[in-house]
């Protein structure tokens, strides 16, 4: 989220008036559809978040992220909504918002079971991410909080159970509220098992907070909650995790508070250098993103501005939110993808090896559209081709710019380019289905196959809205496949494992397992490759413990569960 002073606004506005018109964009005339399922699905439940025509603090704006979590383990994906409140509200106990936990009935339709689980809080609730903390075989549930944080222990049954304060991963303090935010488990220093990182936003006290007319805080002449600029950026967290349940705060150690990492919103952890450790990128809001590299002694370094990952092409800092990572070219090295605020593109940086990324921005084809302010990031293979795609969420930060018939108020479309295999990328958002175009105060979004049909579907937290679930309808006759991955020497849900993907037609396929990522939601923790017209395929999988596991002749269309050592079975 950008300035809100006088300055900044007109030169936004005379910014995103250079493209405000769809017809501008192409339209292929065939593309997979997607389709918003939610209210037939049974996801009819609002999520709360602010006020609905007017917020005061800048808390009020940054929404909730969601997850796509098989909690029963029963392979089939159920879904989290993480849910807000409002300020100064005085809920009836049975009216308050809570947080969601739907329960997958495998016929396309789910189950509200949150009632007698354990998740049922009320707050200002943020962002989540899913890891088994104690390799019990379960995988838990990491919720971020602005004041503290809750960790869901997964006790089977559908039955949770905090344990944020005594596992030490509270992240509270006494003298005014931590704004944490993205989340991911990351196993940094490889022992088997699964360590914690939380950003953190601002360091706000609604007590002394400014109010819109401090500024005053303006947008296009109308007061707004003021900041980020001129509010004391919050310190990203990292905590070790000790193998006992508990958790130990190595955030100083560590080296994380060393960095000028501030303003963290999204968050992701990635091996980008191959070297076999994993890496931690934030997506930072008015300042540069922060890439900590990892050190390999327990210890990282921030080397975003050194690598070419943390500014706009023309050195600019910009309103990072919504981050997420692929190999989009087909080389080897993990890519970047990162939303920012209207008015500015968002931000496509290749890697080329070496701690050196490239901004192909305007080279990708991810260069004309302004007018969207970003939240979710997401690279998916929604055709499976094998070549990753992108879907952006978008939604404006303040209610205050009300409801325009361009795509510039409150509620907005989301964006779809289609990989066109040559490093650059298509805008195919008119062509892809209903679910695309329809305008929505998008947040978080995470991708996975809900259905198990082969496709990737896309769910979508919306601010003060039911949430949307784009089921994804793919003619294509495209093959696939899935991979579930267990770790036995490693961590159990396999976090940080590398696959790579080899069929007949297509260049190799990587990928990892990955807690968090998108803006502040949950993906799949099963790995999806499309194979295009090939019916088989090979893949090797480097574990964090180094295990090697290769596996040949793996038919397509098949979701597959492989256990590190072990080798392989259809789920």
């Amino acid at each position: 989220m950008r300035r809100t002073r006088r300055h900044f606004v007109r030169s936004l506005c005379r910014t995103a008036s250079v493209f405000t018109f769809d017809q501008l964009l192409p339209q292929p005339s065939l593309s997979p559809q997607f389709v918003n399922v939610a209210r037939e699905a049974g996801l009819r439940a609002k999520t709360i978040f602010g006020g609905e025509k007017r917020n005061i603090y800048l808390l009020e704006t940054t929404g909730c992220g969601c997850a796509f979590y098989d909690f029963d383990h029963d392979g089939w994906l159920d879904i989290f909504l993480v849910n807000g409140t409002r300020l100064e509200a005085k809920w009836a106990p049975s009216e308050a918002p809570v947080s969601r936990l739907y329960k997958n009935n495998r016929d396309g339709t789910f189950t509200d079971v949150t009632k007698g689980s354990g998740l049922e809080r009320t707050g200002w609730g943020q962002g989540c991410c899913v890891g088994d903390f104690n390799n019990d075989g379960l995988d838990d549930l990491f919720v971020s909080y602005y004041g503290d944080c809750s960790l869901y222990q997964n006790l089977g049954g559908g039955r949770f159970k905090d344990v944020a304060r005594q596992a030490g991963v509270s992240c509270s303090r006494q003298e005014y509220p931590r704004w944490n935010t993205g989340c991911c488990f990351v196993d940094y220093d490889k022992d088997g098992h699964l360590d914690l990182f939380v950003a953190n936003y601002i360091d706000m006290d609604l007590k002394t907070a400014p109010l819109p007319e401090s500024g005053p805080c303006l947008h296009r002449g109308v007061l707004v909650a003021c900041g980020p600029p001129g509010l004391k950026g919050g310190r990203n967290l990292l905590f070790h995790n000790n193998g006992d349940g508990t958790f130990t705060d190595v955030s100083q150690r560590s080296g994380i508070l060393n960095t000028p990492g501030t303003y963290g919103l999204g968050v992701v952890a990635c091996d980008f250098d191959n070297d076999g450790w994993p890496d931690i990128y934030v997506a930072c809001d008015s300042t540069s993103s922060t890439l900590y590299r990892n050190n390999r002694d327990g210890t990282f370094s921030d080397v975003a501005i050194e690598a070419g990952a943390a500014y706009s092409p023309d050195g600019k800092s910009q309103a990072g939110m919504g981050i997420d990572v692929a190999d989009y070219d087909h080389d080897g090295h993990f890519d970047i993808v990162k939303t920012n605020f209207m008015g500015d593109t968002s931000s496509l940086y290749r890697n080329t090896g070496g701690w050196s990324f490239d901004d192909q921005t305007f080279q990708g084809g991810m260069g004309r559209n302004t007018r969207f302010l970003g939240w979710g990031a997401l690279f998916l293979d929604y055709d499976n081709d094998g070549w990753p795609d992108v879907m952006l969420t978008n939604g404006h930060v303040y209610p205050e710019a009300g409801e325009t018939g361009d795509d510039s108020g409150y509620r907005q479309r989301k964006v779809l380019y289609r990989n066109r295999q040559n490093g650059t990328f298509e805008d195919v958002s008119l062509a892809g289905g209903p679910g695309i175009v329809e305008k929505v105060a998008g947040r978080g979004s995470a991708a996975g196959d809900f259905d198990n049909d082969g496709d990737l579907d896309v769910l979508v937290n919306c601010v003060n809205q039911e949430p949307q679930l784009l089921r994804c309808d793919n003619r294509t006759g495209n093959h696939w496949i899935k991979l579930k991955l267990v770790g036995t020497k490693s961590n159990r849900s396999a976090i940080g494992a590398r696959v790579v993907c080899r069929c007949e037609g297509l260049k190799p396929q990587m990928d990892e397992v990955r807690s968090g990522g998108s803006y502040i939601s949950q993906g799949d923790l099963r790995l999806h490759f499309g194979l295009g017209a090939a019916t088989s395929a090979a893949i090797e999988v480097r574990w964090p413990s180094g295990q090697v596991d290769r596996i040949d002749a793996l038919a397509s269309d098949r979701i597959y569960t492989v256990f590190e050592g072990k080798g392989v079975k259809p789920a």
